[in-house]
């Protein structure tokens, strides 16, 4: 088990877990690697709005100059962009400082390899030795200590190469948009403005600690009430870094991964671009989407939670299109990584083509009722191994049947074990998930 990585980069309280001396290491060991494949080391770094971002920011920058890298700052951009931008311009490797959908006073380092996927499992396992090893690596000095600059018309090729994606002007809808006051906070009105649509922003000003905060893909409810006071046509909810969407339908309705990914799954199958006929997802997943996307054709391949899993299982057999109830959906013929702002343009792109509503759109597809919950744990893989645990979870399994399911599982970046139920009712649903959350409070 790795000990500074987790399913999605490194992750802590900053300044707390998360320190400017780990940055700091973490700068030196990484530049230090990528040096041993290439000498001119070229790195990319963006951040989100968080507070602490120049903080961890300054310590990375600090550790990879004392090694000789030369490092290009792109200031605020969104996750999607780090990746795409360090493609693009054949960096050695881009850095994006983000604790994703997590509250403000939690922060993250996810670093993205030249050819924009995040590094193996092997790459990071070295960096972690290193780490935790005596310094014993080059400390550069006089001309060859390494060099920053700002490149923050990065956002501007970002957001041109998102533009080319669709073939559609986006006049006459009204769109509103909650940036969740984090990294789409200036890059979402530009897009869609651009591409013709009436923009009506919420959240889209970031203080350092509002980022996330009652808002976002997390918190829907204001942008469903957003959504029918404006008469907006929809709603697009992202999360701090970007990598994620959740959609509001004209009617005031959840759109979440799963409809996402059944909507423009449907529209590549006829089209004849979606590979393979296949859509990779993860176990969270609603049995309804299964059902729908079996009705029209498609096959589905399940991974573990974690968009990892579902970008490997998607490298491994050349799929298209693949994703996560949470909104991270990867679309491989644009980006290596999730992208709300991407997805957002592409679904949009299909109401245009279609001339439907988005209410409209989903109506193949209907959810079983679902009922999510979190527990905060000391330690949650200790918990999950619990024998009595084991035993109340397969009875309930029992109970259910082939009308629904549980998966209990723990959160790959926090300390908190997740407990999903789906049935024919809520009351059900609640029912289970309330029994396996109070059991997980006496162990």
């Amino acid at each position: 088990m790795k000990k500074y990585f987790g399913t999605d980069g490194i992750r802590g309280v900053a300044n707390l877990t998360l320190t400017p001396e780990l940055s700091f290491k973490l700068g030196r060991v990484l530049g230090h690697v990528l040096k041993n494949n290439n000498n001119n080391v070229n790195i990319l770094i963006g951040r989100d709005t968080r507070i602490s971002g120049e903080l961890l920011e300054h310590a990375l920058i600090s550790g990879l100059l004392s090694i000789g890298a030369h490092v290009m700052r792109l200031g605020v951009v969104s996750t999607p962009a780090v990746a795409y931008l360090t493609k693009s311009l054949n960096a050695s490797a881009g850095i994006m400082i983000s604790a994703s959908h997590n509250p403000y006073p939690d922060n993250g380092i996810k670093i993205f390899g030249s050819n924009g996927y995040k590094l193996t499992d092997e790459v990071e396992i070295e960096i972690e030795r290193l780490i935790d090893s005596e310094d014993t690596l080059e400390r550069v000095i006089n001309e060859k200590v390494g060099v920053v600059e700002n490149y923050f018309e990065g956002l501007h090729k970002y957001l041109a190469f998102l533009q080319k994606t669709v073939n559609n002007s986006f006049e006459n809808l009204k769109i509103a948009i909650d940036c969740a006051n984090g990294a789409t906070s200036n890059l979402a009105p530009h897009l869609f403005v651009n591409l013709g649509a009436e923009v009506l922003l919420i959240n889209n000003t970031p203080n350092g600690t509002n980022i996330n905060v009652n808002c976002g893909s997390t918190h829907i409810s204001s942008l469903q009430k957003f959504v029918l006071e404006k008469g907006a046509d929809l709603g697009l909810a992202f999360d701090g870094d970007g990598d994620r969407l959740i959609v509001v339908d004209n009617l005031g309705e959840v759109i979440d991964g799963d409809y996402l990914l059944y909507i423009i799954g449907k529209y590549l199958k006829e089209t004849g671009k979606l590979k393979q006929d296949t859509i990779v997802t993860t176990v969270m997943s609603n049995i309804g989407f299964f059902k729908a996307i079996s009705d029209i054709g498609i096959q589905s391949v399940k991974t573990n939670v974690g968009d990892r899993y579902v970008l490997e299982e998607m490298l491994k057999n050349d799929f298209t299109l693949g994703g996560e109830q949470s909104g991270h959906i990867i679309y491989l013929d644009y980006c290596t990584t999730g992208d709300g702002l991407l997805t957002a343009i592409q679904l949009i792109n299909i109401l245009v083509e279609k001339n439907q509503k988005l209410s409209e759109l989903k109506q193949g597809m209907k959810t079983y009722p679902q009922v999510l919950k979190n527990i905060n744990v000391n330690d949650k893989h200790a918990v999950l191994k619990n024998e009595e645990l084991l035993i109340l979870i397969k009875r309930i399994e029992n109970d259910l049947g082939t009308n629904g399911r549980i998966l209990v599982r723990a959160s790959g970046t926090e300390q908190l074990v997740r407990v999903m139920v789906e049935a024919e009712n809520n009351e059900i649903c609640e029912k289970h998930a309330n029994e396996v959350i109070d059991f997980i409070k006496q162990i």
